[in-house]
């Protein structure tokens, strides 16, 4: 068997802000997005630059999801980043607060993380 990542499904509170964070903050590009009247959903289907994706969904009143870092589960989405003092000001341009930045101290390589609009965490991680 020969697995590789496809796509992360994140169901989101605010559609909207969630679609411009992820479109105009992160810049990810639409591939579809399709209204789902008998579930009252949106699903949106983001591009990721190595050919994975992002879905947003949104579904009327979703759970609260407990989110704490040590939680068993899901703990953060990582993004790849090539040159992550760009992509930290830009974040910081738009207003998202990013921690400091830290030093993998098995890779030697920089990451950081942030935030979406449902308090979702969120890290870069800088590669070559």
């Amino acid at each position: 068997m020969r697995l590789g990542f496809h796509h992360a499904a994140i169901i989101v509170r605010d559609y909207a802000a969630s679609k411009a964070f992820y479109c105009d903050v992160l810049g990810l590009d639409v591939l579809a997005e399709n209204y789902r009247e008998e579930r009252g959903s949106w699903k949106l289907d983001l591009a990721l630059g190595d050919g994975g994706q992002l879905e947003l969904f949104s579904f009327p009143d979703a759970p609260l999801r407990a989110s704490r870092p040590d939680a068993c589960g899901l703990r953060r989405h990582a993004l790849r980043e090539f040159d992550l003092d760009a992509a930290i000001a830009d974040l910081e341009g738009h207003g998202v607060p990013v921690a400091p930045v830290r030093i993998d101290e098995f890779t030697s390589r920089r990451f950081t993380f942030f935030q979406d609009p449902d308090g979702l965490p969120l890290e870069l991680y800088e590669v070559p």
